[in-house]
């Protein structure tokens, strides 16, 4: 089974002079965890609700006027739509990540895949399992 079989097409994305009141606010907006970060037709980062939260709101930030690029993880991993589910989850658990970026040939965003996506779309439990046992364990 291909990624583009199994996850959510067409994710927004925000721009990082984005404020993380403005971002918590999307968030909330369409029920979701996490907003991938653009500038000048580049990916640069993904804002969560755990960035908001670890870095902004726990550091005193003010949600008004700070900037999603002050807080957001930088970089981003990425998968192509066109890859094996096996593969995005390989680098989910290597990464220990719960979102990955799809990308078309082009290096264009088209989606987004998540756990959740994989425990609704596909039906290989095992996988799912090891997938969540892998991206939940602590790194000591």
């Amino acid at each position: 089974m291909q990624i583009k079989e199994v996850m959510t097409p067409m994710p927004e994305f925000i721009e990082p002079a984005t404020t993380i009141m403005d971002a918590a606010q999307r968030m909330q907006d369409r029920d979701i965890g996490a907003i991938p970060v653009g500038e000048n037709d580049r990916l640069v980062g993904m804002i969560t609700d755990r960035d908001i939260t670890t870095r902004a709101v726990a550091g005193g930030s003010d949600p008004k006027t700070t900037a999603v690029r002050d807080v957001m993880t930088k970089g981003i991993c990425y998968c192509y739509e066109n890859d094996d589910i096996k593969e995005a989850a390989k680098i989910m658990e290597e990464k220990q990540i719960r979102r990955l970026v799809v990308l078309n040939k082009d290096k264009r965003m088209v989606g987004i895949v998540s756990l959740g996506d994989f425990a609704l779309k596909d039906h290989d439990s095992n996988l799912n399992a090891e997938i969540l046992k892998e991206v939940s364990e602590t790194v000591h």
